[in-house]
Order: structure tokens, then sequence, then C-alpha cells
């Protein structure tokens, strides 16, 4: 088993790893491949393609947001959450994105990303394309990437994204690993740190999980203490995590007959965090219509 535990553990902004951060992550990469050549001051237009589930539910997942983001050059670890409603908002007034922060060019959602909901590719059902354009139209650089959960993204059906670096315990059921616990006399923690060592120094992995865990403690408090009242979308669905969290805070006692309710709280306060896309829902600030001309300069 090759795959790391920081690529299994994560942190990219919700509402979906497939339906989001895929997305993103498959944007920058292609504004990546055009940097690296033609070069980014070839291009001119960029259009995308969304195929099957990400056409069907990607608006109400965030799909459209991610993209545009991701042509940015954000990435879902890193992106600023509580500000890209306000930033998708003024880039879909002003028609502009600027290419991984350096470039930019005219981009209007409407008219740029097309959700064809009847089309589904042979490779995955979360499919997306991109396509850019030159000085006088014609077709610079087009490619597919497969959205295909977690987070991961595939350019084809043959590309397995679990293919990573050699490991000294290769293992792919729970009774492989635990048999080799016993031959080695190594714990199961033991075993998947000498395999996490063969990917990247031992800093790196502390790290890497200390980040993790940041983040979910984090995710945990945002869900419990938020002031919003409902989760953003039309059905209005109320937020549950910070009532219970007041009546669990307010009992006083934290026994082990409370610890499956406070278990429960704190998945709620993540599932509400994720759901709401931790800025999807922010109210939208007035912007003037401009042309993207003014835009990349005052910026």
């Amino acid at each position: 088993m090759s795959l790391s535990t920081l690529d299994v553990f994560s942190i990219g902004i919700g509402p979906s790893s497939s339906h989001t951060v895929g997305p993103m992550r498959a944007a920058k990469a292609f504004v990546t491949e055009l940097a690296r050549g033609p070069g980014l001051g070839e291009i001119r237009r960029v259009h995308v393609e969304l195929f099957g589930s990400l056409a069907a539910t990607g608006r109400g997942h965030g799909t459209d947001r991610a993209v545009v983001l991701g042509l940015e050059g954000d990435d879902p670890e890193t992106v600023d959450t509580g500000a890209t409603e306000d930033r998708f908002h003024r880039l879909t007034v002003r028609r502009c994105v600027t290419l991984l922060g350096t470039h930019p060019i005219e981009f209007d959602p409407d008219r740029d990303i097309t959700f064809r909901r009847s089309v589904e590719l042979p490779g995955h059902p979360n499919a997306l394309t991109f396509t850019a354009h030159g000085h006088d139209g014609a077709v610079i650089r087009s490619d597919t990437y497969y959205s295909i959960g977690g987070g991961f993204v595939s350019r084809g059906p043959g590309e397995d994204p679990e293919d990573g670096a050699p490991v000294p315990h290769e293992f792919s059921t729970a009774n492989e690993l635990l048999s080799i616990c016993r031959e080695t006399g190594l714990s199961i923690s033991g075993v998947m740190l000498e395999n996490e060592l063969a990917m990247r120094s031992e800093t790196q992995v502390r790290e890497g999980i200390a980040r993790v865990w940041q983040a979910m403690r984090q995710c945990v408090i945002r869900g419990c203490e938020s002031g919003e009242a409902v989760l953003p979308g039309r059905l209005r669905v109320p937020r549950r995590a910070p009532a219970l969290w007041s009546t669990l805070s307010e009992r006083g006692d934290r026994g082990r007959h409370d610890a499956g309710e406070w278990v429960a709280l704190f998945a709620l306060a993540v599932n509400e965090e994720n759901a709401a896309g931790a800025a999807w829902s922010r109210r939208r600030p007035t912007v003037p219509r401009a042309s993207c001309r003014p835009y990349s300069i005052t910026t």
C-alpha cells in the first residue's frame, strides 16, 4: 500500500472532495501545464466543460467556483475559504480571471463554463475538459481530467493515483497489515511510519499530520461556534451543531456516558462546515461591472 496517510487525510475546501477539491486541482494543473508551454502570455480564452455528475450537481457543490479559483492558481488546502464567495462574485461581475495569478484574461462563467448534464465520458462520471484558445481563437491545448473521489485527479482510466513510491511494507488488506505487525514486531503505527518515511522525511510526516489535526480541530470549533442559523442553499437546512454544543457544554459533565454525544457533535460540526463549503453562503457584495483590463491593473 503506497498511498500516503497525508493523501488519505487531505485538507480541502468543502462541500465535496470529488466536486470541489478535485476540480480545483484539475484547473490548477491545466494552467500549470499551459505555463510550462506554450506560456500563459499566448492564452486569450479558456473554456471549461463539465460532464455527467459534475454537470448535474456542480452548481450546488460549488464546482464552477472551484474551477475558477483553480484557474487563478488556488489550492484546496490553502485557499482562503473566508473570501471565496466574494472573490467568485467579483470575478463573475468583472468577467475576468488571472491565470495562476499572473495573466488576466476575459472569462464569463455563463459563457466559458458549459454544464453538459446529458453527456458522460467513458473514463468516469466526474469529468471536466479544459480548452485554451490563442489570439486567433485557435485551440492551443485541450485536456480532460477525471475527479475520481477523495480529491484525487486522474488523466484517464489507465492512470492510478495510488501508484506511489515503493514502500517497505506492502499490504492491501487489514489481515495483511496485521501479519506484517506479527512478523516485524512493529505496531500498526510503526508499520505506517516506516512506509511514510519511504515517501518523505520524518519531519515532513509529523508536521503534515499536525497540520491535518489542526485543520480538523478548527473545523470542529467553527462548526460548533457558527453564527449562521441555516446551511447555504435553497433548502434552508438548519444547523444543529451550535445548539447541541450549547446543550452539552451546559451540562458540565464530560463523563464516559457523554462520550458518544460528544463524538456525534464533533462529526456533525464537521459535516455542517463541509456542507457549507466554509464560505459559499456569504452575502454577495455590490461590485460595479467592469472589463477585464482595468481589473488586472487595479489588483
